[in-house]
């Protein structure tokens, strides 16, 4: 199935980071009496499409991939920097180019355990595997 162009172009407006609401204003002849509820419940069975929903999805791919790259990227140059300070002895240098590796990839987590008093206090910082153990 094939989109209408509204379709198309309500896609490409999530697609590009708008909210479904105002993709859907921009999409479609919204009067100004229009209630928001009506403009989300329409715009939500927009995106309940499965060819609209697909076509979002393909549309932001590219940018997902750039994403990747990006971070591919990253963490080539903190490998570099992690070696070239092994090159020099600089043992803490390349210890923290490493732990800044992990936590780029997503293999180290941040857990703040604060008291549940609602106060902003942080009484510690346990770094963990984000990665599960196998079974």
């Amino acid at each position: 199935m094939s989109l209408t162009p509204k379709q198309e172009k309500f896609a490409r407006c999530v697609a590009s980071g708008m909210t479904q609401s105002d993709a859907y204003r921009a999409s479609y002849d919204v009067s100004e009496d229009t209630k928001p509820e009506t403009v989300n419940k329409r715009s939500s069975e927009l995106m309940s499409c499965g060819a609209i929903s697909g076509r979002v999805e393909e549309l932001r791919a590219p940018i997902v991939q750039q994403a990747q790259i990006t971070l591919k990227q990253h963490l080539e140059e903190l490998e570099t920097l992690r070696e070239m300070a092994k090159d020099k002895s600089q043992i803490n240098a390349a210890i923290s180019a490493e732990v800044a590796r992990g936590k780029a990839s997503g293999l180290y987590v941040e857990k703040v355990d604060a008291n549940v008093t609602g106060e902003m206090k942080v009484t510690k910082i346990v770094r963990t595997l984000a990665i599960p153990p196998k079974q």
